[in-house]
């Protein structure tokens, strides 16, 4: 067995250590080494974790590691058009086609926040994930208990998109939002579903609609989670996130601080290539 630190099933980078300042961070690390090995663990690894984190692991002489996500930074847009704007011409004129593609199939969207997220609404979200998941040969591995748990206990920090058709509802997607009041800072894409296929209704619930409403209410960033390079072309920015690892075996450790060092030098030119293919539009 291994030993780890993170939020379960979500990418979403933040402290791992919950400390008050650099000493007990190195005071938790040293802990959770002695207990992997009492507990005669193979390893333990923090993800996604917080620079003070990784700072303190590293003087703990864990092994880094760094990876790749894609989030969406807000320039004081005031409005859709001029985010799309500020993109090149050939990415602005792909969002504007695939979003008339379903505009112009009759779909429309309602959104709903916190409380305003009824039962029903939660229940249909639950059929259009599992959907989803099933239709790809996977279980969905978040049940019913957990959405009524977060309707009971996390309503604010929930945002929801649905999609109708003929007054009926098809599709919808599950936000996340930061607990900053009153009004979040970033909002995380989580999950999405959908009944009927509409082409580009994913692109319109889970990157065109959320981007509409952060723009409206002034959050500063939209994280779309881990891998996906499919997301720059919707103006997802590559950002780096680090995890850090620690290996009972010492030739192990050895051998894989080693593949870190050479993935290390190859997940740098990859974030130089994607640069070089920024949606963004370039200065004149």
């Amino acid at each position: 067995p291994k030993g780890l630190v993170a939020v379960p099933f979500t990418p979403v980078p933040g402290p791992r250590l919950l400390a008050v300042d650099a000493p007990a961070r190195q005071a938790l690390l040293q802990a959770l080494k002695s207990h992997a090995l009492a507990k005669q663990w193979s390893s333990l690894h923090l993800l996604f974790a917080a620079d003070a984190d990784r700072q303190s692991s590293q003087e703990q002489d864990l092994l880094m590691r760094q990876t790749v996500q894609f989030h969406w930074q807000n320039a004081g847009y005031a409005n859709f058009e001029a985010f799309l704007a500020a993109l090149s011409q050939d990415k602005r004129k792909k969002i504007r086609q695939e979003r008339r593609k379903v505009a112009e199939a009759g779909v429309r969207f309602e959104v709903r926040r916190g409380t305003d997220i009824t039962p029903e609404d939660w229940a249909f979200f639950y059929r259009c994930y599992s959907r989803t998941y099933l239709e790809h040969g996977n279980q969905p591995y978040l049940q019913p208990g957990f959405f009524d748990a977060m309707a009971q206990t996390l309503a604010p920090y929930w945002l929801l998109f649905v999609a109708y058709l003929d007054k009926q509802p098809i599709a919808c997607s599950l936000l996340a939002l930061s607990d900053e009041s009153p009004q979040p800072v970033a909002a995380y894409g989580r999950y999405w579903g959908a009944l009927e296929r509409v082409d580009c209704l994913h692109f319109e619930a889970c990157y065109y609609q959320p981007l509409v409403w952060c723009i409206a209410h002034g959050v500063q960033r939209f994280e779309g989670g881990a891998q996906g390079e499919h997301k720059m072309a919707r103006a997802l920015l590559p950002v780096s996130t680090h995890s850090t690892h620690w290996l009972a075996h010492p030739a192990f450790a050895d051998a894989v601080a080693r593949y870190l060092a050479r993935e290390g030098e190859g997940v740098g030119q990859y974030l130089a290539h994607l640069e070089d293919r920024t949606p963004m539009r370039r200065p004149a």
